[in-house]
């Protein structure tokens, strides 16, 4: 006998997900779709709300490293955060396989349930990566601030490399497409939603420092070797917008 379709409405964070998986296993249930808060979407399956339990949430996330080993269970934790549509129906396919056949899933390619999922993560990792190199910060009244536009929820991966980094320093890193900000401060940190983020315009001395980084981007330029689609290709034009050195307009500098 199968198992009942049903719609799920759940809060949207990956605890809340994992609880999804807990009542899907609980009721004998495979989840038709899954409804965020903000998702607008109709569905003529019956409807399920699911609560956040920490207690399920925990049960489920626990069972992951035993049935799908620490690879399968990392491709669960970073599927959530990529920009897959439906990811959770994705993921659900995924750890029905992957409860079902045991951690060697992660390695059949072949199937689409779990290539999907490592194509979504292995654009999610590269997108981090980048940013790791194209993110810029700017001082404002003693604190770092720094914006990127990622297709992917990339903090929770960057968020390692730019404590380290800055091991001493306060800095607030914002998501805009997500809406979303890491906040760090020595040895305390927080990923938090933010609807709106507005900063003061640069000091003086701020803009003295991105002129003196954008001479420096253009000194070392070489003028004949100059080839923008290149430059595209390792720099993609989507990061420009919080790149200093593509902002001479938006500050009234000439080119």
């Amino acid at each position: 006998m199968g198992w009942t379709q049903v719609s799920y409405h759940y809060d949207g964070n990956f605890a809340g997900f994992l609880c999804c998986v807990f009542e899907a296993y609980l009721h004998k249930e495979a989840p038709a779709c899954f409804l965020g808060p903000e998702d607008g979407r109709l569905s003529l399956w019956p409807e399920r709300q699911v609560a956040t339990v920490d207690a399920h949430a925990r049960r489920v996330y626990q069972s992951l490293e035993p049935k799908l080993g620490p690879q399968g269970r990392q491709l669960v934790v970073y599927g959530f955060l990529t920009c897959l549509p439906e990811k959770e129906m994705a993921l659900w396919a995924f750890l029905r396989l992957g409860y079902a056949r045991g951690p060697g899933v992660v390695r059949d390619l072949t199937d689409d349930r779990v290539s999907t999922l490592a194509k979504a993560v292995q654009h999610l990792t590269g997108e981090a990566h980048l940013l790791k190199g194209f993110t810029r910060f700017s001082e404002q009244e003693g604190l770092l601030i720094g914006e990127i536009a990622p297709k992917n929820r990339v903090l929770p991966l960057l968020r390692p490399h730019f404590c380290t980094r800055y091991p001493e320093e306060a800095f607030v890193l914002y998501d805009r497409t997500h809406k979303e900000a890491l906040f760090y401060r020595p040895r305390q940190w927080a990923i938090i939603p933010l609807a709106e983020f507005r900063l003061n315009g640069p000091g003086r001395e701020e803009l003295d420092f991105r002129r003196l980084w954008r001479r420096f981007y253009d000194t070392i330029a070489i003028e004949g070797r100059y080839n923008p689609k290149c430059r595209m290709t390792h720099m993609p034009k989507r990061y420009w917008g919080t790149m200093t050195e593509f902002q001479r307009e938006q500050e009234g500098l000439k080119p």
